[in-house]
């Protein structure tokens, strides 16, 4: 064996033993009483669960920042404004739908909008924000394709002067979007007696349907075989006939419409107001 070979199955031996030490602490903590309805395991089920929710949420936001940057390799860090301007446009749309106008209150009062008023402004929300994110790419990030640095300095500038703007505009304090009555009630896991929000858990699934699709798009479709392609030889692509930029401009649109339906469903799971955007962007 190769002293490379041997380094690799030493950095995997290590790590197979640092993941089994983790897997081992958090295993007795949480069935070191037991796994009775009395020992900590009904916890550590529900403490599990608001992980996985959570991180649902964050890969929602996460999947439009990787169509971008990791696939086409464009620095956006104004993601997480594009983010929080959508919650915020749901917040006002659910407001106005809902005759709700004015409040300043964290939310209107939980409960008292229908489904409409709150899936309506969810489609209405995604839709602006890729028209936002579309004329972003359209007017700065299209002309200085391969400069990171450049990239990452215009959508910081966008990033500062967004946040200041919606700060302006919104104010400072914190405001949620309401769910309708039947979205905001607890399922029954039936185990221990175990209840669990049915918002919570329409988010992780929302987010593993958003994981297969983008995979499959990616991996399946024209479409996603063009970006790869076009990211990797943009001039052999267009030499072949295919409007390069009118795919990028697809798929730029496509990640910043993910933003805003991570940011409606972060406005209504968490909540919306000054500093969620950068500390999305780095979570």
């Amino acid at each position: 064996m190769s002293l490379r070979g041997l380094r690799n199955h030493v950095a995997a031996l290590t790590g197979t033993i640092a993941l089994g030490i983790g897997v081992g602490w958090v295993a007795y903590k949480a069935l070191g009483n037991g796994v009775s309805a009395a020992g900590d395991f009904p916890q550590f089920i529900i403490v599990t669960l608001n992980g996985l929710t959570l991180a649902g949420l964050y890969f929602i936001i996460a999947s439009g920042f990787t169509l971008i940057f990791g696939l086409m390799r464009i620095v956006n860090m104004a993601h997480g404004s594009l983010y929080l301007l959508g919650g915020y446009i749901a917040f006002e749309l659910q407001g106005e739908f809902s005759g709700a106008e004015g409040a300043s209150t964290f939310g209107f009062g939980g409960g008292n909008v229908s489904y409409g008023d709150w899936l309506l402004p969810l489609v209405i929300s995604c839709l602006t924000v890729g028209v936002v994110g579309l004329a972003m790419h359209q007017l700065f990030l299209r002309w200085n394709q391969g400069q990171d640095l450049r990239q990452a300095l215009i959508t910081i500038a966008i990033s500062i002067i967004g946040a200041d703007q919606m700060l302006a505009h919104f104010g400072g304090v914190a405001e949620d979007v309401n769910l309708p009555a039947s979205l905001d009630t607890s399922l029954p896991l039936h185990i221990y007696g175990l209840t669990y929000g049915r918002f919570r858990l329409l988010v992780l699934l929302v987010a593993i349907v958003v994981g297969v699709l983008l995979v499959l798009m990616i991996k399946k479709t024209r479409f996603g075989m063009i970006v790869r392609a076009g990211v990797d030889d943009r001039a052999m692509v267009s030499a072949l006939g295919v409007n390069i930029q009118l795919v990028f401009a697809g798929a730029f649109f496509l990640g910043a419409a993910l933003a805003g339906l991570g940011g409606v469903f972060g406005g209504t799971m968490v909540a919306l107001g000054p500093g969620e955007d950068s500390a999305f962007l780095l979570n």
